[in-house]
């Protein structure tokens, strides 16, 4: 038989991450703030996901000023866009087995 999930990604098995992830290819960029309030999240935790997804060269991250404050936003890699719409394939497979 078959593995059916194999093709998942354990990356992005945490709502967290698809949250973050399904945000930014909509938007294209966000900052901080921005994906704070939309998940509802505390700040060590989005930034701890957002520190995963980095290291594994999903999102780039961009820091800058904007006057005496810093304004970080986050973007999707083209490695990221692919491994998580293969992600997403997969799981379309999975719900669509019968």
């Amino acid at each position: 038989m078959k593995n059916i999930i194999k093709n998942i990604n354990k990356a992005f098995e945490s709502r967290v991450r698809l949250g973050i992830m399904s945000i930014l290819l909509v938007n294209q960029e966000e900052d901080f703030n921005e994906l704070k309030e939309s998940l509802e999240l505390t700040d060590g935790n989005l930034a701890s996901h957002i520190s995963a997804l980095e290291k594994l060269e999903y999102i780039l991250v961009n820091k800058e000023f904007v006057g005496k404050k810093t304004k970080t936003t986050y973007k999707v890699t083209s490695l990221g866009k692919k491994e998580f719409n293969e992600h997403l394939r997969a799981l379309e497979k999975l719900i669509s087995k019968k």
